[in-house]
């Protein structure tokens, strides 16, 4: 009897061990709640009255399981104070489609966006002022793991653009004009640039043409040397505003945007007329010619010279065959006892050329 109870004893001892052994459950855990993870990523840019938003949706759950739906995001504003909570609601964003990314990279494209236009009652003339934003993302159940990173925009009214914005070929370069605000409202806190951008036509690229402080004057005019010739282009103007308050780093936001000036700039002006030619015989007890020497060009496109030539009340004709490239040319087809009239002209890189310089004249013996 006392072998038996001692059998009994082991067999229940390895039973009990073999169940261990095959991973009995433990303590029930919670059921999860979906939530998806916080957006941790918020951004948000100013323009004109209207601020846009951008951050990457949410794809797993606080407890780091794939979301397989998820619910309407809420995107809160609140004016003037950066608090936690949602004093208004300035819209909310439908959920993206129920299919997985298939990787970190794919995931990390998922973005969600809103553009927010702003109410003119939020707006004011305080340099401080300030518009706070958050997002929460639910789930289906419409709850949600609370708000994102609060990020800010500036709260103060943002002015037109310029008036009357023309773009104009000429000589010198792109000749851009427009007219000015009646005042300028800046103060040492807050202050106003003009900033004018090129695109090239058929690009999706902004290149930075200049910027202008506000003045008295009504009509601005800039100078654009930077393009290049033959090149289609959109011009535009915009106020910037600049804004250092409350001890913050400056900060700024663009304005709307004038409506495009369209141009295409085709060179039609020719290089300056050459200056300074003269004519000097050389050929005493040698073959006789007559050397001619100029002032050098000063054009960035000079591509070089044409040589004219006439006698007394003849027309002037181009006596070499290619451009020359130098302020200076020797003309060896002379006979004694004539008299040559000379005359130069400059010609671009695009076959402008310029009309002809003042003569000189020089007889040969």
């Amino acid at each position: 009897m006392k072998c038996r109870r001692h059998l009994r004893c082991w067999l229940c001892a390895a039973v009990t061990a073999s169940f261990l052994g095959c991973g009995v459950p433990g303590a029930p855990k919670p059921p999860s709640l979906n939530l998806p993870q916080r957006v941790t990523d918020l951004r948000a840019v100013r323009r004109g009255d209207s601020v846009y938003l951008a951050w990457t949706v949410p794809t797993k759950t606080t407890d780091s399981v794939a979301v397989r739906h998820l619910g309407t995001t809420k995107v809160c504003r609140n004016a003037g104070s950066q608090t936690g909570g949602c004093e208004s609601v300035a819209g909310e964003v439908a959920p993206p489609p129920p299919t997985a990314p298939a990787s970190k990279a794919a995931a990390s494209k998922n973005q969600g966006s809103l553009t927010d236009v702003l109410p003119q009652a939020l707006l004011s003339a305080n340099p401080s002022a300030q518009i706070f934003y958050a997002v929460s993302v639910a789930n289906t159940n419409g709850r949600s793991a609370g708000l994102s990173n609060i990020v800010a925009v500036p709260g103060v009214r943002a002015l037109p653009p310029p008036a009357d914005f023309r773009a104009q070929v000429t000589a010198d370069g792109v000749l851009l004009s427009w007219t000015g605000s009646h005042q300028s409202p800046d103060t040492l806190q807050l202050r106003h640039v003009y900033r004018v951008y090129r695109r090239e036509k058929g690009k999706n690229t902004d290149t930075t043409v200049g910027e202008m402080p506000f003045a008295t004057e009504r009509t601005y005019l800039m100078l654009d040397h930077s393009f290049e010739w033959e090149r289609s282009y959109n011009y535009r103007a915009t106020v910037v505003a600049l804004i250092r308050a409350d001890g913050r780093h400056e900060v700024q936001f663009e304005g709307d945007d004038t409506p495009a000036a369209a141009i295409l700039v085709h060179d039609t002006f020719a290089p300056a007329v050459p200056a300074g030619l003269q004519a000097v015989f050389s050929g005493i007890g040698q073959q006789p010619f007559i050397d001619l020497i100029w002032a050098p060009g000063t054009d960035a496109d000079l591509a070089g010279y044409n040589i004219y030539r006439r006698e007394a009340d003849g027309k002037a004709s181009k006596i070499n065959s290619q451009l020359v490239k130098t302020p200076a040319f020797r003309d060896g087809n002379v006979a004694s006892g004539h008299t040559y009239i000379y005359s130069v002209s400059a010609v671009d890189t695009r076959g402008n050329e310029s009309a002809l310089s003042g003569e000189a004249s020089e007889q040969v013996p």
